[in-house]
């Protein structure tokens, strides 16, 4: 994708960061923001919006985990080390936050459904292209068979996952979201992962099919490029590259407005957790 095709060129860029907020910001909050910001620059209240957010230990599980025969065994498990457990509002599979780990959103608008899913995700593989452009590495977009919450957009590098990237479609916006390994070991989070199902599947047979975790198949950017990587590093990064695509950059919060949505938002998240999890 050109630079001047892509959807990283926008002439205005709203910035909301809450990678720094700490313990006190749930990951069930992040889900219900993105949420709010779909329906926003869908309705075109909002620009296009970049959106960072890190979280202390949590494991993000999809709703297909939610039908895993022994949920509650394994959720205990991830409990008893030191993570917290919640149900995106989305599909895919479990995946490991921490505060090594940088979650990035690109919503978009999408007003006369126009862009396909594919250009979605090629415009966060391509954000990701500018942000390791200093460092002498390259990296593919493919499934990495092993790695959680396996999908078409692993991004990796020799063949050890880094990335993960999703996708939201909302009240006419598209939220692109990616989480970013940027340091400590990849290997060590997919154990956790690949204890999880074990625990979870136990010795019944299921109609999905769960993933094999095979923890090397999995590292952080530190890693791989044997250089020490901060989010805020990356978040430089990331920035420069939004302006030097000739965006404009606003830092913001949510208005009054959003916030009002945020509320109803967060009540579901609550709501969908309370059902899948207290049962």
């Amino acid at each position: 994708m050109s630079q001047l095709d892509s959807l990283l060129t926008q002439p205005y860029w709203r910035i909301i960061d809450h990678s720094t907020l700490g313990s006190l910001f749930e990951a069930k909050q992040s889900f219900a923001v993105d949420d709010t910001l779909c329906a926003s620059v869908g309705s075109a209240t909002s620009p296009p919006t970049l959106r960072s957010w890190v979280h202390q230990k949590t494991v993000v599980l999809g709703i297909q985990d939610t039908k895993l025969p022994n949920l509650m065994e394994a959720v205990a498990y991830l409990n008893s080390e030191g993570y917290h457990v919640i149900v995106r509002n989305s599909g895919g599979l479990a995946v490991v936050l921490d505060q090594e780990v940088l979650n990035l959103s690109l919503i978009f608008p999408d007003y006369e459904k126009g862009i396909d899913i594919n250009r979605g995700y090629d415009t966060m593989v391509d954000l990701i292209t500018n942000v390791l452009s200093d460092y002498d590495t390259s990296f593919e977009a493919g499934e990495i068979v092993g790695s959680y919450c396996p999908g078409s957009y692993d991004l990796s590098i020799n063949g050890k996952k880094f990335a993960g990237i999703s996708q939201r479609r909302l009240r006419g916006g598209i939220a692109v979201q990616i989480y970013l390994c940027v340091a400590e070991s990849g290997s060590q989070r997919a154990e956790i992962i690949k204890q999880f199902y074990e625990i979870g599947k136990g010795t019944t047979e299921t109609k999905i099919n769960f993933p094999t975790i095979v923890p090397t198949t999995m590292a952080s950017l530190s890693e791989l490029l044997n250089h020490t990587l901060t989010i805020p590093t990356i978040m430089f990064s990331v920035l420069s590259t939004l302006k030097k695509l000739g965006g404009h950059l606003e830092t913001s919060q949510l208005t009054q407005e959003e916030l009002i949505l945020y509320e109803e938002n967060m009540k579901r998240m609550v709501d969908r957790n309370k059902k899948a999890l207290e049962s």
